[in-house]
């Protein structure tokens, strides 16, 4: 009989073994560099594969409080109705890094995401649809925050 200890010590093992030969799937490794460090929301689309200035939608829907009394963790959600969307992307304007997070949709997912976010201070928010063709489509909402969560 295995104890619980024996087991999760065999399944690091061989999860060592498996990120050292490189099996583990590749996408979950991919990152965008360039996107995440992009300072403004044109230059993290452009990173991202969009084309052409953004569009505003009713297709893409942005939740957001209107006041987020602790910009540390301000919750967003987006969605989207439109057709063969590939990224569903929150960016926020006034942050120092404006790419808050990039969810990649294939057939099988619902464009339908939600997370939390560290806002510095009070900013437009932007939920960006990008669809296979590359066309990006956005809706907007002004979050007020009363207490900083980049470092305020």
């Amino acid at each position: 009989m295995q104890t619980r200890r024996q087991t999760l010590k065999q399944s690091a093992v061989v999860a060592g073994l498996l990120a050292g030969t490189g099996l583990f799937p590749q996408y979950a490794l991919a990152f965008n560099k360039a996107a995440f460090e992009a300072k403004s929301l044109n230059d993290a689309l452009k990173a991202l594969g969009a084309s052409g200035a953004p569009a505003a939608s009713t297709s893409v829907t942005l939740t957001a409080p209107d006041i987020a009394e602790n910009g540390a963790v301000v919750p967003l959600a987006v969605a989207s109705s439109l057709p063969n969307v590939k990224q569903m992307v929150l960016l926020v304007e006034k942050n120092p890094n404006a790419l808050v997070s990039v969810f990649n949709v294939t057939p099988e997912v619902e464009a339908s995401f939600s997370t939390r976010a560290k806002m510095g201070e009070s900013s437009d928010v932007y939920a960006v649809a990008i669809t296979a063709d590359g066309k990006a489509h956005y809706a907007k909402k002004e979050v007020k925050v009363t207490l900083g969560g980049c470092g305020g």
